[in-house]
């Protein structure tokens, strides 16, 4: 199933895409889904967020080559970290550069979206908290990342997480490749396969430090290939079996 968020006549709501139609649900999507009977065609619907986290948690360093690229060591445990949920983006949206930065990278990465309350759980049970999947970019001011020494700056910018177009509630997140395409261009090129945490265990490991809610995010971090993006640029994330997310810089 495809989830998604979207305006038309004035209000909001989420819904089923179903081919080129979207059929409206009855509140929110996270436990029993009933629908509304109104449908529209996805034409004439404005597409948001696909979900409204409280928080977005980012892991930092889960790509072995990543960590290389940048001269790091692979950490013992997941590294966390937040971005704020001011910096979430729709597909389409316009990324602003931050006048303060003077270089802005992208970082392809798979989303996960919690679909209920998550606190202590284990990693065998990790599973039965996740809602679905989506593209994230978890974008990035490189320069100022290394001035500040730590990320909270140079990560949470408005603008700074796009994700989307749609939340996908059938998905294996094993074995799946993750691409950015700069203008076209391929940047990016890994694969989920080659996490150092899984999202299982990155669900379960975070849920003992902060209780995750539905709607939260987790952006499992990024392949080897991360690199500035200039105004007038197209970002494209792509993960193997979903819409990409696109957006543009401004």
């Amino acid at each position: 199933m495809q989830i998604l968020r979207a305006t038309a006549q004035n209000q909001t709501f989420y819904a089923q895409l179903d081919g080129s139609k979207i059929r409206r649900i009855d509140g929110l999507p996270y436990s029993d889904i009933t629908f509304t009977g109104d449908t529209y065609n996805l034409a004439d619907v404005d597409i948001l967020t696909p979900c409204e986290p409280s928080k977005i948690v980012a892991v930092g360093r889960n790509y072995s080559a990543h960590a290389s690229e940048l001269g790091n060591e692979m950490p013992e445990s997941p590294m966390l970290f937040l971005k704020p949920s001011s910096s979430a983006l729709a597909n389409g949206g316009s990324i602003v550069y931050p006048a303060m930065s003077e270089r802005v990278d992208y970082e392809a990465e798979l989303g996960v979206v919690i679909g209920s309350t998550c606190s202590n759980v284990s990693e065998a049970n990790a599973a039965d908290h996740i809602f679905g999947y989506t593209p994230l970019n978890d974008v990035s001011a490189r320069d100022l990342q290394k001035k500040d020494k730590q990320w909270g700056r140079a990560k949470g910018f408005d603008t700074f997480c796009p994700f989307g177009p749609y939340i996908y509630t059938d998905f294996d997140p094993t074995g799946k490749s993750v691409q950015s395409l700069l203008n076209n261009q391929l940047r990016q090129g890994g694969n989920t396969a080659d996490m150092h945490f899984s999202v299982f265990t990155l669900v379960a490991f975070i849920s003992k430090v902060m209780t995750l809610l539905p709607g939260d995010i987790i952006a499992t971090g990024t392949p080897a290939g991360i690199g500035p993006m200039s105004k007038g640029d197209t970002i494209e994330i792509r993960i193997e079996g979903m819409e990409p997310l696109i957006n543009t810089i401004i």
